[in-house]
């Protein structure tokens, strides 16, 4: 059975980290933008990982740029636009596809185990998926789910 520690993703820097590295800790993984109208979400999910990363919470951020073309080109800009205008502190990783032929594999999975309302395939930028300390995917929300609402989802895993 695959669970979301089975895979591994590209860092900025194109190196490669093993979801493994975060075993036995409930993850929140949202496909992310800098140049979306949801970006400011970017906050509220620095304020969720601030409050319950000594609980083990992670937040991990995937840049796409498959919607409107709302991320930057180069890499570094987008981990500095994060940092310097929401502080961002939780890991972000290389900018991917979460839809189509080029799809990033742990999205793959990540909608096969939960769809959304029409379709598996994502709609925009800032899906949400909790999993929990089992690598279970247990939750998907939509973009327009401001992250303080995931507080009583958040809590259930922790």
């Amino acid at each position: 059975m695959t669970r979301v520690y089975d895979f591994t993703v590209r860092l900025p820097d194109g190196s490669e980290r093993s979801l493994s590295d975060y075993e036995g800790k409930p993850l929140l993984i949202v496909n992310t933008a800098s140049k979306c109208g949801f970006t400011p979400q970017f906050k509220g999910l620095q304020k969720l990982y601030e409050k319950y990363h000594e609980q083990g919470l992670e937040v991990l951020g995937f840049p796409c740029s498959q919607f409107n073309n709302q991320e930057f080109e180069n890499i570094e800009e987008t981990t500095e636009f994060c940092q310097l205008n929401y502080g961002v502190t939780f890991p972000m990783f290389a900018k991917i596809d979460v839809n189509g032929d080029n799809a990033d594999p742990l999205f793959k999975f990540l909608k096969e185990e939960k769809k959304g309302v029409l379709s598996k395939n994502i709609k925009w930028n800032f899906t949400k998926f909790l999993v929990d300390r089992n690598g279970n995917v247990t939750g998907r929300f939509a973009p327009t789910t401001e992250p303080e609402k995931l507080v009583p989802e958040i809590e259930k895993v922790l």
